[in-house]
């Protein structure tokens, strides 16, 4: 082979190569040109997608907007209908004022002639006392000035010792016989009632027969004791106390309406979510059948008629309340009681007082929470139902929250304070009784001369032992008076509490 043969075979290596270098790059740059167009097509599609989805959200707020204007404009309409409907009143109101005013004033213009007539006729009687003034000064030779000053001090004398005399005998009448004749009343008041006292907690004990009933009570991953709990709205704490469940709550009537329906449950055995929800129904429409059938019993046992049959519900749901451990029903019937007896005895209308005393804590159970105090509510409450506005003002003012108007107001606290105030009455805390026994023993002993003091017989007696050679006899009369004031300022205490001062004198001497 020789060199042209190699140089011809090496140039057309080379030229091969060459032209396969130009049809690869033509096959890249179509290639790239594809790729470039469905790119700008892609871009197009999504461009085209965006615009429709600004265009959507832009319509949504559009629409959005144009309904917040609508209410707008709606409620411009309606203030402006209000105002025109105030323009309205306060046109008729003025006309109103208007036609009052002519007429208080043609009364005025009457008034007027009548008082021009009184006065010349006032006239004409001075001047006939005053001739016959001079005719009696004629007559007894001395003039008026002299005549009044004999009479004044002629009765003077005689009304000083009539005076005199009349304060003695009512001082010493009053002394005998009010100290008496208070305890007489209100002994003779507790005399004819009898109450039982009921004790209310804010827990009750449900029994059941075995501990197999309390799974079944909390049923699977606790479904039915939480349906059981958001029916009656009554926390149940089911724990290791051996055959008993209790209920807790504020509320007497959830309590009971709780206790209740588990009862049934448990007798039915049925006990699921569905079948809770029916009994707490049914159960509720029970207990407020019997909260109706207890009011109606109370006022026919106690012969109060005509009661509103909302007052007669409020009285049967107080079965179910509590006051510092004392039933309110129970207070109620009393306090209505103890009402009747003293107005008896004064000479008023027993009917009244009943009807007075028996209202006079519905404040007390009211189906909302009102801002009021207790007794201005249940005098609101009474007003509402359209009881009278001396059995009104009774309810609202027997705690001094309201000014009393009559006798009823007056014989309402008292007797309330008497009920409430009895021995077992009303429960307290230990620990409260504990400190108010403490304060009594410690304020007495905050006095010089004290060495011991004992407060016995559940703090109604208080009995201090002072030094014979620190305080006389005298000295130890003031002393319980000063004490028993300052009991009766500083401490809270139901009751009386009597106040024993002791002082005792001792000689020792031994025979040797």
């Amino acid at each position: 082979m020789n060199i042209v043969t190699i140089i011809a075979i090496v140039c057309a290596a080379v030229g091969g190569f060459i032209i396969g270098k130009l049809i690869d790059n033509t096959a890249l740059k179509k290639k790239r040109e594809g790729i470039l167009k469905k790119a700008e097509e892609d871009a197009e599609v999504i461009k085209k997608n965006k615009l429709l989805e600004v265009k959507e959200k832009f319509l949504n707020k559009k629409s959005e907007l144009e309904k917040e204007v609508a209410q707008r404009n709606q409620k411009i309409q309606q203030a402006e209908n209000k105002l025109k409907q105030r323009e309205i009143n306060l046109n008729q109101q003025q006309q109103e004022l208007q036609r009052k005013k002519a007429e208080n004033d043609a009364i005025k213009e009457n008034l007027e002639a009548q008082l021009t007539v009184v006065d010349r006729k006032k006239e004409e009687l001075e001047y006939l006392q005053s001739q016959e003034r001079e005719k009696l000064e004629s007559i007894s030779g001395l003039s008026v000035e002299e005549a009044k000053d004999r009479l004044i001090e002629s009765l003077k004398e005689e009304a000083k010792t009539q005076a005199a005399s009349y304060i003695n005998d009512i001082m010493d009448e009053a002394k005998m016989t009010a100290n008496k004749e208070a305890k007489r009343i209100i002994i003779q008041s507790i005399q004819r009632v009898a109450t039982e006292t009921a004790i209310e907690n804010s827990v009750t004990v449900f029994h059941i027969d075995s501990d197999e009933v309390k799974g079944r009570i909390i049923g699977r991953e606790g479904r039915n004791i939480r349906a059981l709990e958001a029916a009656t709205g009554v926390e149940i704490v089911v724990d290791d106390t051996p055959e008993a469940i209790v209920l807790s709550a504020f509320d007497p009537v959830r309590r009971e309406i709780a206790r209740l329906a588990l009862h049934q449950l448990v007798n039915d055995g049925r006990i699921h979510p569905a079948r809770i929800e029916e009994v707490v129904a049914k159960v509720k429409k029970q207990v407020e059948e019997e909260i109706i059938e207890t009011g109606k019993r109370t006022t026919i046992d106690l012969g109060i008629h005509g009661l509103h049959p909302e007052l007669i519900r409020i009285v049967g749901k107080m079965k179910y309340r509590s006051s510092y451990g004392q039933n309110l029903l129970q207070h109620a019937r009393e306090t209505a009681n103890l009402c009747a007896v003293m107005a008896s005895e004064l000479g008023l209308n027993p009917k009244k007082a009943k009807r007075a005393g028996l209202l006079h804590d519905i404040g007390k159970v009211p189906d909302e929470e009102p801002e009021l105090p207790h007794a201005l509510y249940g005098a609101k409450l009474a007003e509402k139902f359209k009881e009278k506005p001396d059995i009104c003002n009774a309810i609202g003012s027997h705690h001094d929250e309201m000014e009393m108007n009559s006798l009823l107001a007056p014989i309402v606290q008292i007797c309330d304070a008497i009920s409430g105030a009895r021995p077992g009455a009303r429960r307290e805390i230990v620990e409260a009784y504990m400190k108010r026994l403490n304060d009594l023993e410690q304020l007495a002993l905050s006095y010089p001369g004290v060495t011991k003091t004992y407060a016995i017989q559940a703090g109604r007696e208080l009995r201090v032992i002072v030094g014979a050679d620190k305080i006389d006899d005298k000295q130890t009369e003031s002393l319980s008076a000063e004490i028993a004031k300052k009991i009766q300022d500083e401490m809270t205490y139901p009751g009386q509490v009597k106040i024993t001062v002791i002082r005792e004198t001792r000689s020792v001497s031994y025979a040797k």
